[in-house]
């Protein structure tokens, strides 16, 4: 009989004492986001860049120290150790032109694609180049470097097609591609070999490399031969440009530039003193 009391007096409290205990069981069955669902940004951000390990030696296989190696159009620059290695951290995954030079030695330059979350291995040998006598130079106040120099000259010989850095900077391009559809005997034609698209100078010319269906022409950048054909979109901003020639057959090419790969023509590109 008592416990029946016991239990009608019990049975209208029932309700808010199985509330007390449910609810705890519930809150703790919520997921929290901050602990499961919020993504690692850093994690991301390391597998979007790769890492440049290199080597640098001479045709004797013997490591060469001291030589520059450096990314147009980047800040990377770094000098070889004395075992010939070199490596360059954090690189944003993607296509880039690489140059090695190093005074005694042919200059040395390629295309490069950076493995995002991967380590690129390169080696490069550097050939000795000829020594030549300089002739003696005085000083007397702030002039453009003979590169320089020696382009302003070729512009006022008439030879060739010329663009300085006044006109760059008036053009105000975005891309160094831009400026190149100016000139008259230069075709910028898109690549369909890759899945990326890149942009070539095509000289008007009859012949050439089938795989890129007509006739490109070399480029050097501050007296440094590129990969032909070169992507054009992997030279300097315009910003960083002081002057273009283009010299369009063998005939005008000034001799320095002459060479078994330009027969299509010569592209001539400066950069800017101090850049």
């Amino acid at each position: 009989m008592l416990n029946d009391r016991f239990a009608r007096r019990l049975l209208p409290l029932l309700p808010l004492l199985l509330g007390v205990l449910i609810q705890p069981v519930a809150r703790a069955q919520t997921p929290s986001a901050f602990h499961y669902d919020r993504p690692d940004t850093s994690k991301i951000g390391r597998r979007r860049v790769g890492t440049i390990d290199g080597f640098v030696g001479d045709t004797a296989l013997m490591p060469v120290h001291a030589a520059f190696v450096s990314i147009p159009g980047t800040a990377i620059r770094i000098g070889t150790g004395p075992n010939g290695r070199f490596r360059i951290a954090n690189v944003p995954a993607g296509q880039y032109l690489i140059i090695v030079k190093r005074v005694g030695y042919r200059p040395i330059s390629g295309i490069i694609d950076v493995p995002p979350a991967d380590t690129l291995r390169l080696a490069y040998t550097m050939e000795q180049a000829p020594a030549a006598a300089l002739d003696p130079v005085v000083v007397t106040a702030t002039a453009p470097t003979l590169r320089l120099r020696e382009f302003e000259q070729r512009m006022k010989s008439g030879v060739g097609q010329f663009m300085d850095q006044a006109e760059i900077d008036q053009r105000n391009s975005v891309y160094a591609t831009e400026l190149f559809r100016k000139f008259l005997s230069v075709t910028v034609s898109p690549s369909r070999t890759t899945s990326i698209t890149e942009y070539y100078a095509l000289s008007k010319r009859e012949g050439g490399d089938p795989n890129v269906g007509a006739c490109p022409m070399q480029v050097y950048l501050d007296q440094v031969p590129l990969p032909t054909p070169f992507n054009l979109d992997l030279l300097p901003s315009p910003k960083q440009l002081a002057g273009i020639e283009i010299y369009s057959g063998p005939a005008t090419i000034p001799p320095q530039f002459a060479g078994p790969n330009t027969s299509c023509g010569v592209v001539l590109v400066w950069t800017r003193d101090g850049g």
